[in-house]
């Protein structure tokens, strides 16, 4: 594990440490070689810095919607040096048009651990606008814990959905179908889902052909 260097702002969380290098697994193989990356919700800046410095070739564009995550992801970004990472954008997917603040189109969307632990809305808005800005063949990724079927996968999820409903009742695990079914109103097609560690999914959308 990398020291952050100003650990007033620097945050580290155990879970990106984790889950980093199974992510990254998945990632080699369905990001394209160049371009920018989008990732929402960066939270710490753990996956940013990790990830900008595992693609050299691709432009890692961090974002996130509270200003102590931004914090972070910039001290993070000062310990790496990396290139190819830029500064944290304000980007808050539940937003209308939020995608109108993206100046440079991205060649893959990504969003770890989120939209549990956000209103619906935020889900739908990162949907909607990922249709808007990828290109065709490009990829959304998102991880995070996931009902299948109408059910959970594993009691843990399900005791940490309930937890997640006490705290904030617009948050919860989401149903892979209906995400699915935004998805694919959005122009998306499911290309992939992979089983990871700890009960999580990885969920692969790709932009169909524009007509």
């Amino acid at each position: 594990m990398i020291a952050p260097p100003n650990p007033a702002a620097a945050q580290t969380a155990p879970a990106a440490e984790r889950n980093r290098a199974p992510i990254l697994a998945v990632l080699k193989d369905i990001l394209p070689e160049t371009g920018l990356v989008l990732e929402i919700a960066s939270g710490t800046g753990q996956h940013a810095a990790a990830f900008a410095k595992a693609f050299p070739k691709l432009t890692w564009q961090p974002s996130d919607p509270t200003p102590h995550a931004r914090a972070s992801i910039d001290a993070w970004r000062q310990v790496t040096q990396a290139e190819n990472l830029l500064p944290p954008m304000d980007l808050d997917t539940a937003r209308p048009d939020w995608e109108r603040a993206i100046e440079e189109p991205p060649a893959a969307i990504l969003c770890i651990n989120m939209i549990h632990i956000a209103p619906w809305a935020a889900c739908a808005g990162l949907i909607r606008g990922s249709g808007c800005l990828l290109p065709a063949g490009g990829p959304l990724y998102l991880y995070g814990p996931f009902r299948r079927g109408g059910g959970h996968t594993a009691p843990s999820n399900a005791a940490f959905d309930r937890a997640l409903r006490a705290e904030n009742r617009e948050w919860g695990v989401r149903d892979l179908e209906a995400v699915a079914e935004l998805a694919e109103a959005a122009g998306l097609q499911q290309e992939r889902s992979v089983a990871m560690p700890a009960n999580n999914l990885s969920v692969v959308f790709q932009r169909r052909n524009r007509i």
